[in-house]
């Protein structure tokens, strides 16, 4: 029978850890900078009334 190769094993959770860790930080990231982004667009004025490109469109 084969001998069981403990370092292998023990490598392998760690990068499985490191991997969910670095996901579980992104999902974090997203989440943030889904609300964060929503609130700064919803904070900034337009810069032009809506609707004021479309009469340009519908001249063209």
């Amino acid at each position: 029978m084969a001998k069981t190769n403990y370092s292998f094993e023990k490598r392998q959770r760690e990068l499985e850890k490191k991997r969910k860790q670095e996901e579980k930080r992104l999902r974090k990231q997203d989440g943030k900078g889904a609300s964060d982004g929503d609130e700064a667009e919803s904070d900034l004025p337009d810069a032009s009334p809506p609707g004021a490109e479309d009469p340009a469109a519908a001249a063209g």
